[in-house]
C-alpha cells in the first residue's frame, strides 16, 4: 500500500490547509490591528470636538460680557469724568477677547486633520502590499 491508500490525507492537501490557516491568522491581526487603529483616531476626533467646544464657549461667553458691559460701563463707570473713554476701553477689552478666542476656535478648526487619515493610510498600504504578492 502506498500513501494515498492508507486514508491519510495527501501531503499537499496539508500543507495547503495549513497555509490557509496561517493567512486567516494573518489577515484577522491585521483586521484586529485596523480596529485598534481606528478606535484610537475615534476618541482624538472626540477629544478634538470637545476642544472645540470650549473655545467656542469661551468666545461666546466673551463676547456676551463685552456687550452687556458696554451698557454697564455707561450707567456706572466714570459717569462724572471720561466716561465714554473707560466705556470703549472695557468694550474694546471684552472684544479683543472674544476676537482671540474666535480666531484659535478657527484655526483649530482649519488644521484638522483629514478624519480616519491614518486608518485609510494603513489600508492603503495593506492593499499594496496583497496587490504585489498576486
Amino acid at each position: 500500500m502506498d500513501g494515498e491508500e492508507s486514508g491519510a490525507p495527501p501531503r499537499s492537501a496539508t500543507g495547503l490547509f495549513q497555509s490557509l490557516t496561517r493567512m486567516i491568522g494573518t489577515l484577522v491581526a491585521m483586521a484586529q490591528t485596523r480596529l485598534e487603529l481606528l478606535t484610537t483616531e475615534l476618541q482624538e476626533e472626540v477629544e478634538r470636538a470637545a476642544e472645540l467646544l470650549l473655545w467656542s464657549f469661551v468666545a461666546l461667553l466673551a463676547a456676551g460680557a463685552g456687550i452687556m458691559f458696554i451698557g454697564a460701563t455707561v450707567i456706572i463707570a466714570f459717569w462724572d469724568t471720561h466716561r465714554v473713554l473707560a466705556a470703549i476701553l472695557v468694550t474694546a477689552t471684552f472684544i479683543l477677547l472674544a476676537l482671540i478666542s474666535l480666531a484659535v476656535v478657527v484655526a483649530k478648526f482649519r488644521s484638522k486633520p483629514k478624519m480616519l487619515a491614518a486608518t485609510r493610510a494603513e489600508l492603503a498600504r495593506d492593499r499594496a502590499v496583497l496587490e504585489t504578492r498576486e
